[in-house]
């Protein structure tokens, strides 16, 4: 036992939390990415007797095969953009973070799924001395599917540990002002190099309907995230919409489907059109192949042309949303440091 690390003082630091992605764009590192996600009954709620020889049976054996070479083409030096993204996130939010608050706040990335797991991440401020962990999961728009998922790890993996930290969680930001804001900058950045399109959709990671009739608030926030957006932005009725995207399997999911309402558009005249997925906080195989490639050629086939927005990533007014999100959350954790007066403090207060 090391009596002296019970006297150190206590450290605060953040746990930011996304998806996941494999370790390497083969088909036997997709294999166990898939395997782990997809056995998480928060993401299929079925029987496990009627799921197991579906997904063992059918889908691990074809659909690692498929998604190699799409992950291949968005694979980078630093390995997936969700990863490479999310360190970025972490420095940047470690830097700001320490700037505002007047004291070193540690950061770790973890994922839900994959590495690095959320017990490495826990385990990184540990040894940092942190004993008060704010969990921030980076899903905007609360669900069961993603955003509890990924707290379940995190009280999965307190289980082991004899000496708990104390924990706070952040469980959705969608209607936050400055990541409304930096929203609204993204596309107005777009719209300055690239000219305005002609209508601008919202694409949002979809979730079976039944999940939604069970009492899931995902639908609402992305709503209301499409609100105050097209607020902000301006926009008249009519000069966007929202959708849902991935759907995967026979049963119902949230609707209107991204690739149908594409075809919807289309008819309506629109061929000049922008997207954004305003639920991603990173790029990634969603983004990147399903709306930019294959969203892509499919509206080209229609007559159209679709300009991807690119996720916030690791932008300066994404950070510095979070940033302030966090830091007014991290107030009454940190003793007031000389170099840090009250003023700065409140000024990052959430409204």
């Amino acid at each position: 036992m090391d009596i002296a690390a019970h006297r150190q003082p206590a450290q605060t630091g953040v746990l930011l939390i996304n998806l996941g992605t494999p370790d390497a764009p083969t088909p036997e590192a997709i294999r166990r990415y898939l395997k782990e996600f997809l056995s998480d009954d928060r993401v299929v709620d079925v029987e496990p007797w009627l799921w197991w020889p579906i997904l063992n049976g059918i889908i691990l054996r074809t659909r690692p095969g498929k998604l190699a070479a799409r992950y291949a083409a968005i694979w980078g030096p630093d390995g997936g953009p969700l990863l490479s993204i999310g360190r970025q996130q972490a420095a940047g939010l470690a830097s700001r973070l320490s700037q505002q608050l007047g004291r070193a706040v540690p950061v770790a990335l973890a994922m839900r799924y994959g590495n690095p797991s959320v017990q490495a991440g826990l385990a990184a401020l540990e040894q940092q001395g942190v004993r008060r962990v704010l969990v921030l999961p980076l899903f905007p728009q609360y669900s069961a599917s993603t955003t509890a998922s990924a707290l379940d790890a995190v009280f999965d993996a307190l289980k082991l540990r004899r000496w708990l930290p104390e924990l706070r969680t952040i469980n959705h930001y969608h209607d936050d002002p400055g990541y409304i804001a930096a929203l609204a900058d993204s596309v107005r950045a777009h719209w300055q190099q690239a000219g305005q399109g002609e209508h601008l959709l919202l694409s949002f990671h979809g979730i079976p309907r039944r999940y939604f009739a069970l009492g899931d608030p995902y639908y609402c926030e992305c709503q209301k995230t499409g609100r105050l957006l097209a607020e902000t932005l301006d926009l008249a009725e009519g000069q966007w919409s929202l959708s849902f995207q991935s759907r995967f399997g026979r049963e119902e999911w949230l609707q209107p489907y991204t690739d149908e309402h594409l075809r919807q558009l289309a008819q309506r005249g629109i061929r000049k059109l922008d997207v954004i997925a305003p639920g991603f906080a990173a790029d990634c195989l969603e983004t990147l192949e399903e709306i930019a490639e294959e969203y892509g050629a499919l509206f080209a086939k229609l007559g159209g042309t679709l300009r991807y927005i690119p996720a916030l990533n690791a932008s300066d007014r994404h950070l510095d949303a979070l940033a302030a999100l966090i830091g007014g959350q991290l107030q009454d954790w940190l003793p007031r440091n000389r170099g840090a007066p009250a003023a700065n403090l409140a000024q990052h207060a959430p409204d």
